[in-house]
């Protein structure tokens, strides 16, 4: 999966240098190569694509080694661009949270608890779903009041869409982390809900690179849970499962 990934940015990055070629006005638009955090979120995203299409197979608890590597390369990334929340975000929370799923995954892949049941995907139960709904706006509500008293110390209606779509891309992302731990469907529409409006977010920017790529983890995050959708029993479809007549 790894050597996939690297094929893929690989031709994703020829495109892009071919179009800075072909196109003047892209020139310096698209790749930033002088740029110390363009460079670090190339092997990032380079592992963060592997380790989805890794962890797509439930089974398959080894992507974990590379979604920690993912999340220290993008603390960096994050450090060498001023953004601390998100430092702290990276390696205090979803480092932890990798371990943990490693952790879980290879339990029950090996046999080794009993308690968990049979290790396949699921949906979460309307109750749950709801506390998740209300934990994602309360933690966009906290990152934009965080963002307006500590980060850009301006009125509370400035960068109120910016504040708002960061804040969507942290709920989005820490509620995946927590389902992956148990393998739960949802966890993947946060990570296509997490793609979606990372793109929004850097067309609001204007960072075209950035949107490309949050373009390419939109696809790959839906296809994993297309796949995962596929392995899902009808009795494990939670909050979205229709009521029988």
């Amino acid at each position: 999966m790894t050597l996939m990934s690297c094929a893929l940015f690989g031709a994703f990055f020829l495109l892009l240098w071919l179009a800075e070629l072909l196109i003047p006005s892209l020139n310096g638009v698209l790749l930033h190569w002088d740029d110390p955090a363009f460079l670090v979120g190339i092997p990032a995203s380079v592992i963060g694509v592997a380790y989805v299409l890794t962890i797509r197979n439930p089974k398959n608890y080894t992507g974990f080694i590379l979604g920690i590597a993912m999340s220290l390369l993008l603390a960096w990334q994050f450090y060498l661009q001023g953004n601390y929340d998100l430092v702290f975000l990276y390696v205090l929370v979803f480092v932890p949270f990798m371990i943990m799923s490693f952790r879980a995954w290879r339990a029950n892949t090996l046999g080794q608890t009993q308690d968990q049941g049979e290790l396949r995907p699921t949906f979460v139960q309307i109750p749950k779903f709801v506390a998740l709904l209300v934990t994602f706006i309360v933690v966009i509500a906290a990152d934009y009041v965080l963002n307006t008293l500590l980060i850009y110390r301006d009125a509370w209606s400035e960068h109120a869409v910016l504040k708002i779509l960061g804040g969507a891309m942290i709920a989005s992302s820490l509620l995946a982390n927590i389902l992956m731990i148990r393998q739960r469907n949802d966890a993947w529409i946060n990570w296509v809900i997490y793609s979606a409006v990372g793109m929004i977010f850097y067309i609001v920017v204007d960072n075209m690179f950035s949107i490309l790529l949050f373009l390419v983890f939109l696809i790959i995050n839906a296809r994993a849970q297309y796949a995962w959708l596929k392995m899902t029993q009808h009795e494990d479809f939670g909050w979205t499962r229709r009521v029988d007549n």
